[in-house]
């Protein structure tokens, strides 16, 4: 008898997550399981902005996914996906191979929303992936390089776009990494601008007035400018204007603003809901027995009104069930319903500090900073157990990823 196939396309946080579950609850023998991704790394997302500013080592960031995986139970691949049939029941691939399943879990990831803004899709740096943040450190070098050379000041301004999580990581990130690159290129910091701009009435709205004051309070002491209840009209090479009227003479913008399902979606043939794939209470997409959607290409409601955020943490547990239930439709079993228990969130600025949130239970400071580390090692935990952790906290591995990057 044939054994069912299970092809798993993105191996980010859902993708992968659904795999190593696969392979601790599969017996051996009793299916053949297939990840599929675009490049042979797994890079950890909400550590993207220490790439952004060279601030840590590639490899810390992006994980070797064949030295995660056990190749005895899955099989991994390095391939683009270009189309997906659902009745045949068969995935393209750019190189032209076609990969049949009996079972798919769709884990694609996110693509950054630009909201229809002029010239942010051609000039605006989004933190999306291991090499759009490696693009923001190539382009931060070489501004600093060509201000030696031409002393103009718009070199050395760098604006964030969105006062949210990745916001705010990103400039004190910016922060405590910009002294060191300008020592390294011989370039005044005392001449960086740092900025911050926010269409909301202040950064991370959704916390409380408490870690707001914090936030604010340290943005200020590391000199940044913020620009609350500002939004962004457009954006050129050198300059952002804004829609009150200000242009900022800026060559770095950074995009920070939020995120929409992969686009390649839209190919699938499957019934689309605000460009996502509508899911059931067990994951699998509406209409179909043998497809699941976990992570930012799946919505799924968690009551009439409100459907679960793009988040990392929303994926994992996704993925938890996910993993499970394809274990229990190769059985014949009953499947689970998936239920979303928030953990809590935690957002670093820079490296000593953080803010956080758990339940009511409000953290800043150093005690956030650890907190944040815990929760970064514990998903190291799900992924590769206790030598995983040790491996890269002393991270014996530093050599740097050869990847091409965005040229603006």
């Amino acid at each position: 008898m044939k054994k069912p196939h299970i092809v798993i396309l993105g191996a980010g946080y859902g993708g992968l997550v659904t795999t190593k579950k696969l392979e601790k609850l599969l017996r051996s023998g009793e299916a053949t399981v297939t990840l599929i991704n675009k490049h042979s790394y797994h890079y950890i997302t909400t550590q993207l902005h220490k790439i952004g500013v060279g601030t840590a080592p590639d490899r810390k960031i992006a994980l070797s996914i064949p030295e995660l995986v056990n190749d005895s139970k899955t099989r991994f691949m390095t391939g683009t996906v270009t189309n997906v049939n659902a009745e045949s029941q068969v995935v393209f691939l750019e190189s032209g191979e076609e990969i049949s399943y009996d079972y798919l879990v769709i884990a694609l990831g996110f693509e950054v929303a630009t909201f229809g803004i002029p010239g942010i899709k051609e000039h605006a740096f989004g933190i999306r992936s291991f090499r759009s943040s490696k693009a923001i450190y190539h382009q931060i070098t070489k501004q600093l390089t060509l201000y030696k050379e031409d002393h103009d000041p718009s070199r050395l301004t760098f604006a964030v776009a969105g006062g949210g999580f990745t916001g705010i990581e990103m400039l004190g990130e910016l922060a405590e990494g910009l002294p060191k690159l300008c020592e390294e290129h011989g370039v005044p910091f005392e001449n960086v601008k740092i900025i911050g701009i926010e269409a909301a009435e202040s950064l991370i709205p959704f916390f409380g007035d408490e870690l707001i004051a914090y936030t604010s309070h340290i943005m200020e002491s590391y000199n940044i400018d913020i620009f609350t209840s500002t939004k962004i009209k457009s954006c050129t090479e050198n300059a952002v204007q804004l829609e009150n009227g200000l242009e900022i003479p800026c060559r770095t913008l950074i995009w920070s603003c939020g995120v929409k399902a992969n686009s390649l979606l839209e190919r699938f043939g499957l019934p689309l809901v605000k460009g996502k794939l509508p899911v059931d209470k067990n994951l699998l997409v509406k209409g179909t027995e043998n497809i699941f959607c976990i992570g930012d290409c799946a919505l799924f409601m968690k009551d009439e009104k409100t459907a679960l955020p793009p988040t990392a943490q929303v994926a994992m547990q996704e993925a938890d069930v996910c993993g499970k239930n394809l274990t229990a439709l190769i059985r014949g079993e009953n499947l689970k319903a998936f239920e979303y228990h928030h953990k809590g969130s935690v957002a670093s600025i820079g490296d000593r500090t953080a803010v956080g949130k758990v339940g009511s239970f409000t953290m800043s400071g150093w005690f956030a900073a650890i907190m944040k580390r815990v929760i970064e090692n514990r998903y190291l935990f799900v992924l590769g157990g206790p030598s995983l952790i040790l491996k890269q906290t002393l991270l014996l591995k530093r050599e740097q990823l050869s990847v091409q990057t965005k040229q603006h």
